[in-house]
């Protein structure tokens, strides 16, 4: 992992974390439209418009310089094609901070969900220096929570039927992993 502090931006072996930009928003729209993402997300909306995607990365920039949170797109590193998002919260109080992430279907166990949530990781340690690092995800969700594993992140608890999708109870469980 690499951070290009004057280009916020991360480089890995595959990847490119960068902002996103205005003009990613209707490939945002088209990933971010499917309903296999939306149920595996917590705030996603479904259907997903183009105005969707427009309203989320308007604060991306603003919300990075004032190291409120850092929203990266993932980006192949040699042709650039958007594969995704991955995010990074900073709680200052309490020094730590939430990474998130959605990788588009077609894009699904290629590794980039993995690849980019640690190289967030090391930035979070590295460039942040947040003392821990925590994510979540559905129970009816476990690719995510293979990708956590794989990072080094551990199980910390699961809070039973903690929330509502599509009418249904969804159990959250939440992973850890400590800047030692």
């Amino acid at each position: 992992m690499a951070y290009v502090p004057e280009k916020l931006m991360i480089t890995t072996e595959r990847l490119v974390l960068r902002l996103f930009q205005t003009s990613d928003a209707e490939t945002v729209a088209t990933l971010c439209n499917n309903y296999s993402i939306y149920k595996s997300t917590l705030y996603l909306p479904f259907p997903y418009s183009l105005d969707d995607a427009l309203s989320w990365i308007e604060f991306h920039y603003d919300n990075f310089i004032e190291d409120f949170s850092y929203e990266f797109a993932v980006t192949d590193k040699e042709t650039g094609e958007l594969y995704g998002a991955i995010g990074l919260s900073n709680d200052t109080d309490f020094n730590q901070g939430e990474i998130a992430y959605w990788i588009g279907e077609q894009y699904w166990g290629k590794g980039y969900a993995t690849e980019a949530a640690q190289a967030i990781v090391q930035f979070a340690f590295e460039e942040k220096k947040q003392h821990k690092v925590f994510a979540r995800y559905f129970s009816s969700n476990p690719a995510s929570g293979k990708v956590m594993e794989k990072i080094g992140m551990k199980q910390e608890g699961i809070l039973k039927d903690h929330v509502i999708k599509d009418g249904k109870y969804e159990d959250i469980v939440y992973y850890g992993i400590i800047n030692e």
